[in-house]
């Protein structure tokens, strides 16, 4: 494929990104610029015959930017209060892996096989569920389906869910100072580490490499900085902007039952993760705002972008999207072998 064929693919998903972000950001929509790039992207590819294509590194490069903005909200007085909490974040994070049993007892229930139900439930990465699915005679195309799906569920209902339901939270002290330097060094150093997870195979490099990096800088020296005007808001327009590529007209006629399922489990998964993180802000006394969404089954750069917007507490928020990811990335394979093994048990 030429050059040229390939820009003519995807000239235009900027341009409807940004205008779908604009009329979103007018509207007061929360997260507009990474929610009104991904409905409009999805409506042109639905609506239209355009079926716009994702912007080469262009969700990388948005998810690069994230990275290194959420890094900097830890210090050393945030990370000894994350610290401090650790269990609860142990527990929360826990609570919503184990929800998604809810989720498969549903497609089980329905006749969906037992790989395919297991890893399209499981509230990981949709690449390395699919990759699971693969070794374990999933349906790949229904895993990669149901994991979309359910993102895209989060994305769109969870920040509006909780700016005009739950309100604002109490703000917090965000660095304002914008120190060119530091920010020249960790970038360049984001992206190489981000590089290396790549070739390691190493899940969500682009995120967590900057992520590290700049957590770690921050940390060490108390930088107390933060990202210029603008910055939250290209890497908005980039994530969502590659999001929005995955949905089509056939992706939601495909196996709508299967899609009416996901939906329906998503939402339960929700609901009990409202329900535990209640619990816990009674028991706790931390910010249930906070709380709630730190255990939504979502992405972690969508949550934490989210609680950001918010004013949130980021650290927290994503101490327990982390935290949840790697329960899912290292016990979801042992776990489904362990049910296969045993013929006669079912959910």
């Amino acid at each position: 494929m030429s050059k040229a064929t390939t820009f003519r693919q995807w000239w235009g998903t900027p341009l409807v990104g940004l205008a779908g972000g604009y009329l979103a950001s007018l509207i007061g929509w929360p997260l507009p610029w990474m929610v009104g790039s991904l409905l409009a992207i999805i409506l042109v590819r639905c609506l239209t015959p355009w079926q716009l294509m994702e912007i080469p590194g262009g969700r990388k490069c948005g998810q690069w930017v994230v990275g290194i903005g959420i890094g900097l909200h830890f210090t050393p007085v945030v990370m000894e209060q994350v610290l401090s909490h650790f269990g609860l974040i142990f527990f929360g994070a826990l609570i919503t892996s184990v929800s998604s049993v809810v989720s498969v007892w549903l497609m089980r229930r329905t006749g969906e096989d037992r790989a395919t139900a297991f890893f399209s439930s499981m509230p990981g990465g949709s690449g390395e569920m699919v990759n699971l699915g693969a070794r374990n005679g999933a349906d790949l195309s229904r895993v990669a389906a149901g994991q979309s799906l359910r993102v895209l569920v989060v994305v769109l209902c969870v920040p509006a869910a909780f700016k005009y339901l739950l309100g604002d939270g109490t703000p917090m002290q965000h660095p304002t100072t914008v120190d060119w330097l530091w920010l020249a060094i960790l970038f360049p150093a984001g992206a190489l580490l981000a590089w290396v997870w790549e070739r390691l195979r190493q899940p969500n490099p682009w995120l967590f490499g900057p992520l590290l990096v700049s957590a770690a800088v921050s940390i060490g020296w108390d930088l107390h900085i933060g990202l210029p005007n603008g910055a939250s808001q290209l890497g908005q327009w980039l994530i969502g902007s590659g999001l929005g590529c995955h949905f089509n007209r056939q992706f939601f006629r495909r196996a709508p039952s299967f899609m009416g399922r996901t939906l329906v489990g998503t939402v339960l998964t929700m609901l009990i993760a409202t329900l535990a993180a209640l619990g816990l802000s009674t028991l706790t006394h931390l910010d249930l705002r906070s709380l709630t969404l730190g255990m939504m089954p979502g992405g972690i750069a969508e949550m934490s972008l989210t609680a950001e917007t918010l004013q949130l507490s980021v650290p927290l928020v994503t101490a327990l999207q982390v935290m949840r990811l790697l329960f899912v990335l290292f016990l979801a394979e042992p776990l489904f072998r362990y049910w296969t093994s045993r013929p006669g048990s079912d959910l």
